[in-house]
C-alpha cells in the first residue's frame, strides 16, 4: 500500500503545535501516520509561521519549520495559474480566499485527501475534486 499524498489545513498543524485536546491529539495522529506523505504550500507556510515568529512563540516557530523542512514532500508555490485556479474554486465552492488557495494548491499537488480542523457543513467541505476530511468532534 502506497502513503496517501495528504494536505493539512492551517488549523490542523496550529492544533498539533499548540498540542492541548483532542483535536490536539487527532492532528498529531495524522502527522505520525506512516501511510501518508505531505504536501503543502507556501499559502499554508505563510499562514502559520509569521504569526508564531512574531509572537516569539519559538517552540511553535520550530514546530511548523521542522513540518516544513522534514515532513513535506512537495510544495506547490505561487504562480498566476494557482491564482486562476483558486479563483475558480471560490466561485465554483463559495470558498474564501484562504480555503480557496489551500484547495487549489492541494489539487494540484496530487492530494488524495485535505485535513481540516473546520466543522463539516462549512463550505471547505463542498469542494469535490479532493477527499475533504475533518478532525473537529462535535460533542
Amino acid at each position: 500500500m502506497s502513503p496517501r499524498r495528504t494536505f493539512l489545513d492551517a488549523g490542523v498543524l496550529i492544533a498539533a503545535a499548540r498540542g492541548t485536546g483532542g483535536m490536539a491529539l487527532r492532528a498529531l495522529e495524522v502527522l505520525d501516520d506512516p501511510n501518508r506523505t505531505f504536501v503543502s504550500s507556501i499559502f499554508v507556510k505563510l499562514e502559520v509561521l509569521p504569526k508564531a515568529v512574531y509572537n516569539s512563540f519559538k517552540e511553535e516557530a520550530e514546530f511548523y519549520e521542522s513540518f516544513f523542512e522534514n515532513d513535506v514532500e512537495f510544495w506547490v508555490g505561487f504562480s498566476d495559474e494557482m491564482a486562476d485556479f483558486a479563483q475558480e474554486q471560490a466561485a465554483r465552492f463559495g470558498l474564501g480566499a484562504l480555503d480557496a488557495l489551500h484547495t487549489a494548491a492541494a489539487i494540484s499537488a496530487g492530494a488524495e485527501e485535505f485535513i481540516t480542523t473546520e466543522k463539516p457543513g462549512k463550505p471547505l467541505h463542498r469542494v469535490k475534486d479532493l477527499r475533504v476530511i475533518s478532525i473537529h468532534r462535535v460533542r
